[in-house]
């Protein structure tokens, strides 16, 4: 959520803004807006349209300039109207934007208010804007460094100065910030995706860090105040426009991008060998006697999953905790234990900070899993291993959770076999299993038909059940998640066998119940569950593998899945569940690829 991107240049950068928020639009906004410097004042532009329309405001007003910031908004602190949009302005001498959240906002606005500042928004954001101008004395470099002292909370901005032609500041606090480094020319972005084609070198600033651009060179300053050096990354950074080909939505594009996405995923060795995971790892795997799992939203259910893996297969504790809670209670920490933090763009807030609280209680071994190899997640663990689940526009995942599922089963498998838990002829099935996936999963997908038919059904109702067991149980989780988010259907799961402690009372010919049914060592139980509801006039909705003997009957609506994939089943039933919230949105004309008030990249608490 939110994006900045930044420049000053000898040309006019007023296109580079904007095609750079045009690119960070997968994480979701309600506003957006520019900001240039032009002939000693400023100009900008906002909308609460999408960046497209912005675009046209600023081809039509002539907005060129050859300094400049621009911002893509998610609200937190006010509503998404234009007075809220960055960005903000103070006294039309200072321009700034912001991802993040000031948490001590209202204590420096009295501050401020006091000093004869008047706020014209109601943003966290126009404080850290005020409270520059109020420390500038003709350096831009300084007053935001002594702004920053004063600020609680997450923050990344970037800040222009209508004395100071030719200078951006930029700087961060638990929010990314990159700087982009060209001829004659340099950037400030929160993602490098943003600079695609203006330059693929960069610099990945540090917590705390503070920057200075100008058309030949960047100062920085590290969170003590010292001039700092920070290594130059050379990134390549895929800009083009992803196509939506023979799709509707890029959610159904990415749906059917899974057997590609975990064939690369998938280690193209022959064994399960710790390397996969780091240079370190073989190490650091040896002196482990349990796991802690810290995450959020579907990349959580992806950790809940696992626990079911690690526990079976390498016999190693593991506990598995929402990351915005971890840090938030009292825990007794483990050293002996392996962090694992999962994010799809590794930059979710939650969980870094759950990371950084983790390393401070003294946890040393840390792994994280995801798919952006220079995120800030992966720069801050001791370990890591990269999915290659490619670009996912649509808000709601999921190639990126199944490729989770792929890494997590690996790390599964390699424990149990440096534990003494899985033999040579094991690894050899195991491995087998994975490289048959991807063929497995086009034969799932192939059942899209079926589900076109269900989702006409689903798409009349309110509210549904999710039921699994065992393994399928996040499963269900991730499939309510996935109706929730983008057909605005409530939805909720549960354990099948908790039906009879409370959701059984939800049970009427108007609740469908959706049911993960494997032939595992737990279907029997289930059949129980299914009967339960079919005694109470719901209608269950089952996608059950081929073996299981359970047909369609009255009130109960049957898709067979194509064969059994044992403790891989997962990845194979979530894929059903994906297609039935699609198909269902698309039935209720939502916008699939960006659900209401949600984002793609969480970067606030």
């Amino acid at each position: 959520m939110c994006g900045i991107v930044g420049a000053v240049a000898q040309r006019n950068i007023a296109s580079i803004l904007v095609e750079g928020l045009r690119r960070l639009e997968y994480r979701g906004y309600d506003s957006c807006g520019v900001a240039v410097l032009a002939d000693g004042a400023l100009r900008r532009a906002r909308s609460v349209a999408r960046v497209a329309d912005l675009d046209a405001q600023v081809r039509e007003s002539d907005l060129d300039g050859v300094t400049g910031i621009s911002h893509t908004r998610w609200a937190t602190h006010g509503a998404p109207v234009t007075d809220n949009a960055h960005p903000i302005f103070s006294r039309d001498t200072v321009a700034l934007v912001h991802n993040g959240i000031i948490e001590n906002y209202e204590s420096l606005r009295e501050m401020l208010r006091g000093k004869g500042y008047e706020f014209a928004s109601q943003t966290d954001t126009e404080v850290v804007t005020h409270l520059i101008h109020s420390l500038y004395r003709g350096d831009l470099y300084a007053a935001v460094r002594e702004a920053v002292k004063q600020l609680h909370g997450a923050y990344a901005i970037a800040v222009i100065h209508k004395d100071q032609p030719h200078t951006v500041v930029g700087a961060r606090a638990g929010s990314p910030l990159v700087v982009g480094l060209g001829e004659g020319e340099n950037f400030l972005a929160s993602d490098a995706l943003a600079l695609a084609g203006s330059t693929e070198r960069f610099i990945f600033l540090e917590e705390g860090d503070v920057c200075e651009l100008s058309l030949n060179g960047v100062r920085i300053a590290d969170r003590d105040g010292n001039d700092a050096v920070r290594e130059v990354r050379t990134v390549v950074a895929y800009g083009g426009a992803v196509e939506l080909g023979p799709y509707r939505h890029f959610m159904q594009k990415e749906i059917f991008e899974q057997p590609r996405a975990i064939a690369d995923t998938i280690p193209q060795a022959e064994a399960f060998d710790a390397t996969l995971f780091g240079e370190k790892a073989a190490e650091a795997f040896a002196g482990i006697d349990s796991l802690l799992i810290l995450a959020c939203g579907t990349s959580y259910y992806s950790g809940l999953t696992a626990k079911y893996w690690l526990e079976s297969i390498a016999k190693i504790p593991t506990q598995v905790e929402i990351a915005s809670e971890y840090r938030y209670r009292d825990s007794v920490p483990n050293p002996k234990a392996l962090v694992v933090v999962i994010s799809q763009s590794g930059e979710t807030a939650d969980t870094l900070a759950a990371l950084k609280h983790a390393q401070s209680l003294g946890h040393r071994h840390t792994l994280s899993i995801c798919n952006v190899g220079t995120s800030a997640m992966v720069r801050l663990t001791e370990l890591a291993f990269l999915t290659h689940a490619g670009r996912e526009i649509g808000v709601a995942s999921t190639k990126a959770f199944t490729t989770q599922l792929v890494a997590l089963f690996v790390l599964a498998v390699t424990l149990g076999k440096m534990r003494g838990h899985v033999d040579a002829a094991q690894e050899a099935g195991y491995i087998k299993q994975l490289r048959h996936l991807p063929a497995a999963l086009n034969s799932v997908l192939a059942l899209e038909p079926q589900i076109i038919a269900w989702s006409e059904e689903f798409s009349r109702k309110e509210n549904a059940l999710f039921l699994g067991r065992g393994l399928h149980y996040p499963i269900a989780l991730e499939g309510a998640l996935k109706l929730k988010e983008i057909s605005y259907i409530h939805a909720e799961a549960y354990p099948a066998g908790e039906l009879k402690h409370g959701p059984l009372a939800l049970v009427t010919e108007a609740m469908p119940v959706v049911t993960v049914a494997p032939n595992d060592a737990l279907l029997e139980k289930l059949k129980s569950n299914i009967q339960e509801v079919r005694a109470r006039g719901g209608q269950l909705y089952v996608f059950a593998d081929a073996d299981t003997r359970i047909v369609n009957d009255e009130g109960i609506h049957v898709i067979r899945m194509p064969e059994h994939y044992g403790l891989l089943s997962p990845i194979l039933h979530v894929v059903p569940l994906q297609l039935l919230a699609y198909h269902t949105a698309c039935a209720r004309g939502t916008d699939v690829d960006k659900p209401r008030n949600l984002a793609k990249s969480v970067t606030v608490e």
